[in-house]
């Protein structure tokens, strides 16, 4: 009998351990995946905006063959790959009446192996009406600019007849009404070079905006404070305190990208270059770039290219799931509709004379869905 016993309580407690097992386990938090990616969260955009028209026209894959003053900005090891000293300048009207300009200088030295660029870039809008909660129509007349600038300095060295690495040092200033921020960065580049059945094979590394954070100040922080008495005492009028709100800092729009670049044709008086990029920024998810470029020479004077890309990146994939419904989120993904986001176009022509002197001038298209299409002149000079 008392052996029995001790049989079923031992039977008990197991079963008694079992329960709460089970209940232990049923109540455990299940984890939820989520998505880390720091959205939204950095600051000066316009660092990304390519700074010519050839570049925007590649769709931004151009990392790869950067052999021009566009260099400073898409790959600092490419300036050094620059023939002669030269002059670049863009301008793009932007999204929202807003306006990106952008110019550079640049020389070789020492026989080409060393070469030195500076650039100036900017971007905004001015005299746009103040809303408030106060004013929702903004009838005060008070009005509101915004300034972004970046000044840089580009320094690059060819170590090799294959290999070039080069750094870019940015000021960044960002003017927002009556706030100011001011950031300090840099971009360091390497590209490398062979040869693959006979014809050019480029890569790079490039990683772009590698700097402090960027946090803004001015008067428009500036508040005056007004003290309430504690609860239950008699309201004595209070003395009003200054103060200023502190405003939170914001990285800059860091970006990893690693690009090639194949001749798949390329004769004395043409060249087919095709071009391919992948791309990590930290501020969203991972997107790719590819891209070709055909250029003809006619005679020994002038040259004429013809461009075409394509950029992806999370932004413009409106339809995830895939559907086979055109629209999607009330936008037309079909061909000709928002589905066309990232598709870029665009071509250029060079001339130079007989004495080293040169003038080129592209042209850009490219296609931000349902923000519209935007538009990208350069012109440049080499002497």
């Amino acid at each position: 009998m008392r052996i029995r016993n001790l049989v079923w309580a031992v039977v008990g407690l197991v079963g008694c351990a079992m329960a709460g097992s089970t209940r232990a386990l049923a109540q455990t938090p299940v984890q939820i995946p989520s998505d880390n990616t720091a959205y939204g969260t950095t600051a000066a955009e316009f660092l990304l905006f390519p700074v010519s028209a050839r570049g925007a026209a590649l769709g931004n894959a151009f990392s790869a063959i950067a052999t021009d003053l566009s260099a400073t900005h898409f790959n600092p090891s490419g300036l050094v790959l620059m023939e002669r000293p030269g002059m670049l300048a863009s301008s793009m009207s932007y999204i929202a009446d807003t306006r990106y300009n952008w110019i550079a200088v640049g020389f070789p030295m020492s026989g080409g192996s060393r070469a030195f660029g500076i650039s100036i870039t900017s971007f905004g809008f001015s005299d746009q009406p103040v809303y408030t909660i106060d004013d929702p129509q903004g009838a005060s007349g008070e009005t509101y600019s915004v300034s972004q600038t970046a000044i840089g300095g580009t320094y690059a060295q060819r170590f090799s007849d294959r290999f070039a690495a080069g750094l870019t040092a940015k000021f960044i200033s960002d003017q927002l009404g009556r706030t100011t921020g001011r950031a300090f960065a840099v971009d360091f580049g390497t590209t490398f070079m062979a040869n693959v059945n006979g014809r050019p094979l480029r890569a790079a590394f490039t990683v772009q905006n590698l700097g402090s954070n960027l946090t803004h100040a001015g008067n428009a922080l500036d508040v005056v404070v007004r003290r309430q008495p504690p609860q239950g005492q008699q309201d004595i009028p209070q003395e009003p305190a200054q103060a200023e709100l502190k405003a939170k800092s914001w990285s800059l729009p860091v970006t990893f990208r690693v690009a090639l670049a194949y001749d798949a044709f390329a004769t004395s008086a043409a060249r087919l270059s095709l071009l391919g990029e992948f791309n990590q920024p930290n501020n969203t998810d991972a997107g790719f770039n590819f891209a070709g470029e055909y250029t003809v020479n006619v005679g020994r004077s002038f040259g004429l290219a013809g461009r075409i890309g394509y950029t992806y990146a999370s932004d413009n994939n409106l339809d995830p799931a895939g559907a086979s419904d055109p629209t999607y989120a009330g936008f037309d993904t079909g061909i000709g509709g928002e589905g066309m986001d990232g598709f870029s176009a665009g071509g250029g022509l060079r001339w130079r004379s007989s004495s080293r002197f040169g003038v080129s001038f592209d042209y850009a298209y490219r296609d931000l869905g349902f923000l519209g299409g935007v538009n990208m002149i350069s012109v440049g000079l080499t002497w």
